[in-house]
């Protein structure tokens, strides 16, 4: 699954149950995180543990649900808030994909592409 820079990308700030299939996280995008998950925005989550990201998406035609666990150490970075959600540019998901930390790496006036 390729983001594109035109989407929206929703990060759950709370750990969630990785047993949790597509139901369970389209359940937590309208209960907690008060989104659409039909909208085309894509949602990240990740395990208590820090070493697994999952990430679901609606393509007009179904749901994609991607997971990506690291096979040597754990996220270096999360974003940590009283909110429920925070929204990163799809240059920072990659960031953080990758197990780095997005905060400080793009200027915030630079281009969103």
């Amino acid at each position: 699954m390729l983001i594109s820079p035109q989407q929206r990308v929703y990060l759950a700030l709370n750990p969630v149950d990785f047993r949790k299939g597509i139901d369970g996280l389209q359940a937590i995008c309208r209960d907690i995180l008060r989104q659409n998950p039909f909208s085309g925005t894509v949602f990240a989550f990740r395990s208590k543990n820090r070493t697994s990201v999952k990430l679901l998406f609606y393509d007009g035609n179904g749901f994609w649900l991607c997971q990506k666990r690291f096979s040597k150490g754990k996220l270096a970075f999360w974003p940590d808030s009283h909110e429920a959600a925070s929204t990163l540019r799809h240059s920072e998901v990659n960031i953080l994909l990758a197990q780095g930390n997005p905060s400080g790496c793009i200027p915030a006036n630079w281009r969103n592409l």
